[in-house]
């Protein structure tokens, strides 16, 4: 496990995909952000949820996906069903 893994909800299965999708540390996970961050994996993996979805944005802010806000959770469904079908 690398230095992502360290990050909340970032397990060894989300971090090869970070890694697959080019980002391989947490200043790369900043710099693409959680939306950007789930295109490129969205891209290699059809499956990507919202749940990995709101993963990556706990990630950014340190706490478990499940403790994020209900407006940043509405924002990021929004995201998600703008963009899951392409």
């Amino acid at each position: 496990m690398g230095e992502l893994s360290g990050l909340p909800n970032i397990g060894a299965a989300l971090e090869a995909q970070l890694a697959q999708a080019g980002i391989t540390d947490a200043d790369g996970l900043r710099a693409e952000g959680s939306r950007g961050a789930w295109l490129r994996i969205r891209a290699r993996d059809p499956s990507a949820c919202y749940m990995r979805l709101c993963a990556l944005e706990g990630a950014l802010r340190g706490v478990r996906w499940h403790r994020l806000d209900e407006g940043t959770k509405r924002a990021l469904k929004d995201f998600y069903l703008a963009h899951k079908g392409k």
